[in-house]
């Protein structure tokens, strides 16, 4: 077969580039035609958004707490609880112990032979506060404008029964004690019968004060 019997390419003649010339393009000559703006105002928005440069925001403690509106009211709940925790506890609302017209009255008893002996401390409520610091002092001075009440000094009357029990005649014991000035004091007394669980009754002259009491 000869070379015009041979099947030819149809570019075979065409000259791709010149033969010992070494190409030597200037960076700055070549052309490019790829164009990122007019690229990307035809991509979709979620495109668009990762192209743009966005500010690197400050560490914020409250901002994630209020980041959209149930967060925001859920952090407004959270504050208004805790602000009525602290005024019902400046109140004296939480407080264990027992009062009586500004006295706080703390109640435990002891079985010993057939009999219970009762111990009653009184400390005036206020005063006891108002030596432990400037926050104290605080309070105690909250307390009174809200209040205004004064610790009570006088005769406090006391009732002890023992639990009702069916077909049984309930036993009654009465004790008198008079509260002083003193910012401290602790009564004693014997109650001449014992019970799972007394009944008792504190009165003062405008006041009375219920306890159930489980002596030991």
């Amino acid at each position: 077969m000869t070379d015009e019997d041979r099947p030819h390419r149809p570019n075979e003649k065409y000259k791709l580039s010149k033969g010992g010339d070494s190409l030597n393009i200037k960076e700055e000559d070549i052309v490019f035609y790829y164009n990122r703006e007019h690229r990307l105002a035809k991509a979709p928005q979620s495109v668009k958004n990762l192209y743009v440069t966005q500010k690197k925001s400050r560490f914020s403690l409250i901002r994630p707490l209020v980041a959209d509106k149930p967060r925001a009211m859920l952090f407004v709940a959270i504050l208004v609880i805790c602000a009525g925790i602290i005024v019902f506890s400046i109140l004296g609302y939480f407080d264990k112990y027992y009062t009586l017209e500004g006295n706080k009255i703390e109640i435990s008893g002891t079985v010993f032979e057939e009999t219970t002996i009762v111990v009653l401390r009184k400390t005036v409520k206020d005063e006891a506060a108002y030596s432990k610091g400037l926050l104290n002092r605080i309070i105690v001075i909250f307390r009174k404008t809200v209040k205004d009440e004064a610790a009570y000094s006088g005769a406090v009357d006391i009732v002890v029964s023992a639990a009702a029990i069916p077909d049984e005649e309930t036993p009654l014991f009465y004790h008198r004690v008079f509260f002083t000035l003193s910012p401290e004091e602790e009564y004693q007394f014997v109650v001449p019968f014992n019970s799972p669980e007394l009944i008792m009754l504190v009165q003062t002259e405008k006041s009375v004060l219920k306890i159930k009491l489980k002596p030991k």
